[in-house]
């Protein structure tokens, strides 16, 4: 087992043996339920409307009532969750003084980052594997496009990616665990709130310049099943800055 495999480990049974991440998973996939159950709902009243307008059977949509309001009702959803997942990484290493061990032993501080990071990242996608549900069951009553779903999926597991990213650095600057969750969640409305300003901007170099630095544009259009060269460099170079950022804050507190 190479180091950072067993940081991974040793993380994982963290998680699982503290109650956060039952709490967190249960919130969000009772959450992901509900919404599911709202949007069918909504799309059942759709097709009984066209029902009795057209005086037959209705065809409806589902990629559009459905999925695409689901997803993009779930970026508010991890703003909120994801912080609570990542806020413990660093900054209960810090409050334990288990930090200095974990300086001190035979593992680079990239391998302790990455560990860290991919050890959160493999509990959220446990997480959005157990939503599949949804599709999977309604697939059994009514037709759908799978792919506009699964570039759905893809669009959350970046996201998240990215979100977690955030969370990770923001644990790393303190020893609250709170403190951590909060500054996780600035950082990321901030980022969400810039896309506003781009939009004010209009179209223009500043604009076009702003609404990229915001996540939103990028990730509606996966929700949207449209997946772009520079929306996948986007996230993948936000979460390279965000792991690096990480890494550098990290080895400043080794030399404290």
């Amino acid at each position: 087992m190479t180091p950072v495999q067993a940081l991974i480990a040793k993380e994982l049974r963290g998680y699982f043996v503290s109650p956060i991440v039952y709490v967190v998973g249960a919130v969000f996939l009772l959450i992901f339920g509900f919404l599911s159950y709202l949007y069918i709902v909504f799309a059942g009243a759709q097709a009984i409307q066209l029902m009795q307008m057209q005086g037959g059977t209705a065809q409806i949509n589902l990629n559009d009532l459905v999925f695409r309001n689901l997803f993009a009702s779930m970026r508010f959803i991890l703003l909120i969750i994801l912080p609570i997942l990542t806020m413990r990484l660093f900054a209960e290493e810090r409050k334990l003084r288990t930090f200095e061990f974990l300086m001190t032993s035979p593992i680079g501080i990239n391998e302790i980052v990455a560990g860290k990071f991919v050890s959160v990242f493999l509990v959220f996608l446990s997480l959005l594997g157990l939503t599949g549900l949804v599709p999977a069951v309604l697939m059994l009553f009514s037709d759908f496009d799978w792919n506009p779903v699964l570039t759905g999926y893809l669009g959350m597991a970046l996201l998240g990616a990215l979100f977690l990213a955030v969370g990770v650095f923001a644990s790393a600057l303190t020893e609250n665990q709170i403190v951590a969750a909060f500054v996780s969640f600035g950082i990321l409305l901030t980022i969400w709130l810039i896309s506003g300003l781009g939009a004010l901007l209009g179209d223009t170099t500043a604009g076009h310049v702003i609404s990229y630095v915001s996540f939103m544009e990028h990730y509606d259009r996966l929700v949207h099943g449209l997946i772009d060269t520079s929306d996948l460099v986007y996230f993948g170079s936000s979460l390279a800055l965000m792991l690096f950022l990480t890494h550098r804050v990290v080895e400043s507190a080794r030399w404290k």
